[in-house]
C-alpha cells in the first residue's frame, strides 16, 4: 500500500525545507500532496521562490495521511501556527498515532505553541531552542520521538526528509534514496 504524505505550505515558508521534503519523499515513491493554507495554490517562499501547491488545504484537510509535515521559515511558520484548521488536523494526527513533523521554526512556532510536542523530545532552529519544553541534545540534526519528527533548519532539510522516508517505509528505502542522491551516512 502506498504511503501518503501531506506537506502544508504558506507564504514565507523556507524554500529549501519545502522542496527537499517534496523531492525526497517522491523519490521514495511516497504519494505527496502539497497543500496551501493560502487562498491561492501559489505561494511565495521566504527567499522568493514561487511554489504551486497541488491543492488548497481546505480541500484535503479531512483526508487521512500517514504523515503531515511542515517546513519552517518566517513568516511562514507564523502563518501555519495561526491556521486553526491545520492545528486541529495536527492534533488529530498526533492522537491517532500517525506521523507528524516540522523543521526549523515550525517545531516551536506551530508544534510547541499548540502543545503538540507534549511527551516528545524535539529539536528546532538553534536560536529558538530555549523555547522548547523538552529539547533533544543540541547536536542532533533530526529527532525522532514516537510519532513526531523534528529537525533544525535549511542545512538539515535532506537529513530530515530522509528520516521521514525511514519512518514511513524503512531504513533500506531511506538508504537507497540517499545513495541515489549521493548523500553519505
Amino acid at each position: 500500500m502506498t504511503k501518503r504524505a501531506l506537506i502544508v505550505i504558506a507564504n514565507g515558508v523556507e524554500d529549501i525545507e519545502t522542496v527537499a521534503q517534496i523531492d525526497v519523499l517522491r523519490r521514495a515513491q511516497i504519494e505527496v500532496t502539497v497543500a496551501s493554507i493560502e487562498p491561492s495554490a501559489e505561494i511565495v517562499a521566504a527567499r522568493g521562490t514561487r511554489i504551486v501547491a497541488d491543492r488548497l488545504f481546505e480541500e484535503c484537510a479531512s483526508e487521512t495521511y500517514d504523515l503531515i509535515s511542515l517546513p519552517g521559515g518566517l513568516p511562514g511558520a507564523e502563518r501555519l501556527r495561526d491556521c486553526a484548521p491545520l492545528i486541529r488536523r495536527l492534533q488529530e494526527q498526533k492522537e491517532s498515532g500517525r506521523l507528524f513533523g516540522a523543521i526549523c521554526a515550525s517545531p516551536v512556532y506551530v508544534l510547541e505553541t499548540h502543545g503538540l510536542l507534549e511527551g516528545h523530545e524535539a529539536t528546532c532552529f538553534p536560536a529558538l531552542r530555549e523555547k522548547l519544553t523538552n529539547p533533544a541534545a543540541p547536536d542532533q540534526k533530526v529527532v525522532v520521538s514516537g510519532n513526531c519528527i523534528t529537525s533544525q533548519g535549511p542545512a538539515t532539510a535532506i537529513d530530515y526528509a530522509l528520516a521521514l522516508v525511514e519512518q514511513l517505509l524503512d531504513r533500506k528505502v531511506r538508504d537507497q534514496v540517499a545513495k541515489d542522491m549521493l548523500v553519505s551516512g
